[in-house]
């Protein structure tokens, strides 16, 4: 049976610390995130316990600790923040409403980073498609100064990338 949460408020960012700032809860995420939609509990354990442990197989007393703290502290946790959604019958826990917002910060990027880089990428296309236009001559583009129309992609790039960096 999973406890369900209200919470719809966006986690401030000092909650997203607090949770990430431990190894297990910051594993669970990841874990989770990796197995695309669902996981259980015992796995989660198990790989939680193998990267603690410095032998192989993994001590069974090791295995039953991660296990319980997973069930008496970071899941609960984890379900109250709505990171997770926790089927304490079942033993399984896939993303809640937080998720993606908390992944954010363990993958160190965002959807906005790749629309910077789709950005900046296109200007650079653009800007080579310019200069080959103006190389070959191109009617309208034969005018056109390649390394004024260089520099001025170079500076467009730049005041972005600074409008993001300071944004």
């Amino acid at each position: 049976m999973s406890v369900q949460t209200n919470r719809t408020e966006p986690l401030e960012e000092s909650e997203v610390f607090h949770i990430l700032g431990n190894d297990r809860r910051r594993a669970i995420v990841q874990l989770l995130a990796a197995a695309d939609g669902q996981i259980d509990v015992s796995d989660v354990a198990t790989e939680i316990a193998a990267t603690e442990s410095d032998t192989t197989p993994v001590p069974n007393n090791l295995y039953k600790s991660v296990y319980v703290s997973l069930q008496q502290t970071h899941l609960p946790q984890l379900e109250e923040d709505a990171v997770i959604e926790y089927d304490s019958d079942a033993k399984t826990i896939r993303p809640g409403g937080h998720f993606d917002e908390v992944l954010q910060y363990v993958d160190g990027h965002s959807d906005d980073y790749s629309r910077v880089l789709q950005l900046h990428l296109g200007l650079c296309t653009l800007g080579l498609v310019i200069i080959a236009l103006a190389g070959l001559e191109v009617p309208v583009f034969s005018s056109i100064d390649p390394v004024l129309s260089s520099v001025m992609m170079f500076l467009a790039v730049a005041a972005s990338s600074l409008y993001q960096l300071l944004g």
